[in-house]
């Protein structure tokens, strides 16, 4: 089987990549640092712990696999954290993504497919964005991913290293057969903070700003179930390996959930209640995020079949009684 490098494989979406890879016929080789992913979500194929940062590492685990493409998930990635230290987000996301591809162009992998963000877009309210929409991103977790885009850009000029880009926001949900699914330290997104409130293992839910220029004053994002999310991945895979060249596409729905949406839905699936108080908007956040998908369906046939906000919260409702992670 051909080899595919994971980067972040043992986290959230990157260990669902690596099952759609593993189901598709592909050997994905996890490298992860094990700071922000679990090793227990390491059950499609092999792991090598190490830092991007950590050149030497990088082109040892090139030498030993040959992969015929890197799949790069590993960032940090809390708007919040990013604000108020830049620097990290820099050195992480920049200066790690650097190394990485240096290191794959560097062993004559020509395929590359980046994990980016709706983040990179700023402030465009009310608008649907596109791939030709402005990038103008107001956060430093934002502005590290286009500077990474544009990273991509030149070393496929350089040394034709060929890649696609996927530009979305909110992910949620997780692997309907329950042998992987979200955990992070500490919990972050809406969703699985949700349910840990609803289950009573953090007192409630804080919803960060009610003023916002929206129906009921909660911000909005577009959300794309994370198996949905990986199945692009694989099809923009097998574009490069077709030699179709260097293309962005933005995963999402077109549609947009308020976070007090997002609350009724839960209370809904899960038929509990969701504790919640209000706080004060975080720095960095935007009013509304919603990402369209037409190139993706029209030139991948991607179809995200389960983006569907009862299933996602479903799906993660299921795992987050039966399979969190202890390590």
């Amino acid at each position: 089987m051909e080899h595919v490098l994971v980067t972040g494989g043992a986290g959230y979406i990157g260990s669902h990549a690596c099952k759609a890879l593993k189901k598709d016929g592909f050997t994905p080789v996890t490298y992860d640092s094990l700071v922000t992913g679990w090793k227990d979500s390491v059950k499609f194929g092999p792991f090598e712990q190490g830092d991007l940062l950590d050149r030497a590492r990088l082109d040892e685990v090139f030498a030993t696999y040959k992969p015929v493409a890197v799949m790069h998930f590993a960032a940090l990635s809390q708007v919040g954290e990013s604000m108020k230290e830049p620097g990290l987000y820099w050195r992480n996301n920049v200066m790690g993504s650097l190394s990485l591809i240096e290191a794959a162009a560097a062993s004559g992998v020509k395929n590359f497919v980046f994990s980016s963000t709706c983040a990179t877009y700023g402030e465009q309210d009310n608008v649907v964005l596109d791939e030709s929409s402005v990038q103008k991103p107001i956060n430093s977790y934002g502005a590290s991913k286009r500077a990474v885009e544009d990273i991509l850009a030149n070393f496929g000029e350089a040394y034709g290293l060929q890649h696609v880009i996927f530009r979305y926001f909110n992910v949620a949900g997780a692997d309907p057969e329950g042998e992987i699914g979200e955990h992070h330290r500490p919990e972050t997104h809406l969703i699985p903070i949700m349910l840990e409130a609803i289950d009573g293992t953090r007192p409630a839910l804080t919803i960060f700003g009610t003023d916002y220029e929206t129906p009921d004053g909660t911000c909005i994002r577009d959300y794309v179930h994370v198996c949905d999310l990986v199945d692009a991945h694989v099809l923009g895979l097998k574009w490069l390996m077709d030699g179709k060249g260097s293309r962005v596409f933005n995963l999402g729905t077109g549609d947009g959930f308020s976070v007090r949406e997002v609350i009724e839905q839960s209370r809904a699936v899960t038929n509990k209640a969701v504790p919640y108080e209000e706080g004060p908007r975080r720095a960095g956040d935007c009013t509304k995020l919603v990402s369209g998908s037409t190139r993706a369906e029209v030139e991948l046939g991607w179809t995200p079949d389960r983006s569907n906000m009862n299933q996602m919260i479903e799906d993660a409702w299921n795992w987050h009684r039966t399979g969190h992670y202890d390590g």
